[in-house]
Parts: C-alpha cells; structure tokens; sequence
C-alpha cells in the first residue's frame, strides 16, 4: 500500500483520541539534532489529505484485535485497513518537521498480535527518532494496557508524554462495552507510569516529562456528569495526571444497539472542560459542581456562575478583605485576575472602576462583590431577579441571513 493512502486512513483513525496537546516538557536538543520543546505549546489539527499541523497525529495501524462497541477500529468493524511500520513512522515525522509541517509526534496504534507486541512497536519508533536522527521534538506515545511494566518504563525513556485512556467514566460500562479492558487494568498502568516519573524526579534519568494524560468519552453511555467529573477527580487525586480530556461520542457506522444512534451536544464536552478547570486551578470539588437533583452540568451557564446562583449565601464577597478560595469562586474573576486584586489592594481600596481596568468583566462580577464605593448590583444577590441577569437575552430571527453582496 503506497505510503500516501496509509498516511490518510492511519491521519484519519486517529482523529477519536483527542488526549494530546500542550506538551509542558524540557527537553535539550543534542549538539546537530532536530527540534525541542522548549517554550512549546503544541497542539494539533489535521488536513483532508492527512497532514497534521504542529503535531503529527497517527495511529502505528487501525488493526485491532479488540472489539470495542464505541471504536471505530474495532475488529469487527468493515473500515479500511492500514499499517505502518515504524521506519516509515520514523520517515514521515522527520521529513515533516523538516517541511515546518510539524514539531512532534502523537502516536497511538490497534492492538497487533499482543499489548507487548504493540508497545514495542512503538517503542522502536520513538527510540530511532531520539537515537537515530536525534529528534528533540515532542513525542507523545499511547500507553498500551496490559503491557509489560518494563516496557511502559522503557516507553516513558523516549516519550515526552504518556497516556493510558480510561474510555468510559464507570467500569460496568466499560467492560460491557469493551469486554477486554477494565479501569483496574488500566489504572494499572497509570500507578506504574506515576512511580516511574516520581523515582525520576531529581535524578539525571528523564521519564516521561511531561507527564502522564487520558481520555474519557461522553454521552456513549446513560454515565452523568457527576460520574464522570468524580471518575476525573479521583484519577487526578490517584496518578497525578496532568490533563483528563473529554471527547463527545461520535456514532460510528454499525454500532451496536447499546450505544446512542446522536452524538450529544458539543457544549456538553466544552461544560466539562470548564468543570474540569474550576476542579484544578480554582479549588472546586466535583460534587460541588453538580447536584443529585440536577446530575449534568447546566448547559445555559458556565459551572462556576451555576454553583454561585445555588449558594447565593456565600455572597457577595468583600474583593478587599476576602481571601484567595473566595475571589477564585466570584463569577467572571479568573486566577490571574485574582492575582492582579491580591497584589493591588496591598496599596490601596479596589472600586468597581479598578477592576473595569484589570480588564475584568464587571457587568458578571458586579452582582457577586462588595468593593469601596457604591455597588447597588450586589443588593440583588437574593432576589429572583438575579438568575434572569444572566439568562440569554432573545433574538429576531432572519428569514435570510445577511450574504456579502447580495440582496
């Protein structure tokens, strides 16, 4: 099969794993090499024809001996077939970079053979590019579950970054759906890849600098969004993993009858993003986040605005006197705002007119703070009125919609 139409299937199948991006690695370029990571934030898009930019994003091959329901790949599936080897892989990513198509590689594969069989594979690939062309790029490599700790140890040598999919939020499911996997077997491999890159830390040995990642898909299965969001806390909690991503299900031709015939809305995943946000940088737990009555984020408001409308008592807070955790819950303040509102009123009394000039949103913030001067805004903190502030104002709708140059 000429490399080209490899190139396009292998592109394309690996378009469902959406856990790569930033790499967050240090990693020198050897005296005459290719590439770094220095200062890099990578992320990926691909073409039609297969290329990716910043990132090149393949599977080894979409061979798999697994039958996942919800994967495209899976063995029973009809899709088109392909395999590299790893000299081609090896071929591609250098000629990229050297076009500044690329400045790293995401590899992931089907199962082949066995997981070891698989893992070496790719294993062979990354090793060449570090020892053979001594590439100094971004490698981010799929960790095969079931795979020999040895290997995920050998693997993390050359990667910048591993990543063990977890696919579904409850293990049930998970087993209902993929008979052949299950959260044990792959947390397994996040347990080996944390002690690794912890044995690492202040040693000359790098492993996996970058850290370690995974991936949930959403909406394959009835799981709400307080499963999943509590399936993410505890994986963060447990292997210290840098990013959970979350991919909206994509039905795929053939499914079987468990899984849904529509994908759910995008604005589901981007919830979860923010919720995810709010549980790492802003001091949210996840059952803050949803409750039993209502188990799935709000789709018409951002988590953090929601959580604020159920405890108005917590409001308004003084920007002033209030501490940290308090500001970081204020709708409309992010974390570096935040900064900016601790270092400023070591001076001097924040107004609602200073915070316009930190570029905050103060028709958000208003309703939720208290700050020198007069707020009349924050008198609302307990009325009805306050939810329709920020409920979405309608629209006339257009029979046509406006086109450039025509009537």
């Amino acid at each position: 099969m000429e490399l080209e139409r490899k190139l396009r299937i292998l592109a394309d199948a690996a378009k469902y794993d959406a856990s790569c991006a930033s790499s967050g690695s240090r990693r020198a370029r050897a005296a005459g090499g290719l590439g770094n990571t220095e200062g890099m934030g990578i992320c990926h898009s691909y073409t039609p024809d297969g290329r990716c930019v910043s990132l090149l994003k393949l599977l080894l091959t979409n061979y798999c001996t697994y039958d996942c329901s919800y994967c495209v790949n899976r063995i029973s599936s009809d899709t088109p077939r392909a395999r590299f080897t790893p000299e081609e892989v090896v071929s591609l990513t250098i000629e990229f970079y050297k076009r500044n198509y690329i400045e790293g590689l995401f590899l992931s594969s089907g199962i082949i053979q066995s997981s070891d069989y698989t893992m070496e594979q790719m294993i062979e690939t990354a090793r060449r590019l570090r020892t053979e062309h001594a590439f100094g790029g971004y490698i981010h490599l799929k960790a095969v579950p079931g795979a020999s700790v040895d290997l995920q140890r050998e693997a993390g040598k050359w990667a910048d970054r591993l990543s063990a999919n977890i696919e579904l939020p409850v293990d049930v499911e998970l087993r209902q759906l993929a008979p052949a996997k299950s959260h044990g077997q792959i947390e397994a491999v996040m347990t080996g890849i944390r002690d690794a890159i912890e044995e690492a830390r202040g040693t000359r040995q790098a492993f996996a600098p970058a850290g370690q990642s995974t991936q949930m898909i959403v909406g394959a299965t009835p799981a709400p969004d307080a499963v999943v969001l509590h399936t993410a806390s505890s994986l963060y909690r447990k292997h210290h993993l840098r990013r959970v991503y979350y991919s909206a299900f994509s039905p795929i031709p053939h499914a079987d009858p468990l899984l849904p015939v529509k994908r759910p809305p995008m604005i589901r995943e981007n919830r979860l993003y923010q919720a995810d946000w709010l549980m790492r940088f802003y001091g949210f737990r996840a059952d803050e986040l949803t409750t039993p009555d209502a188990p799935n984020l709000p789709i018409d408001k951002d988590p953090k605005l929601a959580w604020a409308l159920r405890n108005r008592d917590f409001f308004p807070v003084d920007l002033n006197r209030a501490p940290k955790p308090a500001l970081l819950r204020v709708p409309g303040l992010g974390v570096r705002n935040v900064k900016r509102i601790l270092q400023v009123r070591r001076h001097r009394s924040l107004t609602l007119e200073d915070l316009a000039k930190l570029k905050v949103s103060v028709d958000k913030v208003k309703y939720f703070v208290v700050a020198a001067g007069h707020n009349p805004a924050a008198r609302i903190i307990d009325s009805p009125k306050l939810s329709l502030q920020f409920d979405p104002q309608p629209q006339q709708l257009a029979l046509f919609e406006a086109r450039t140059g025509e009537l």
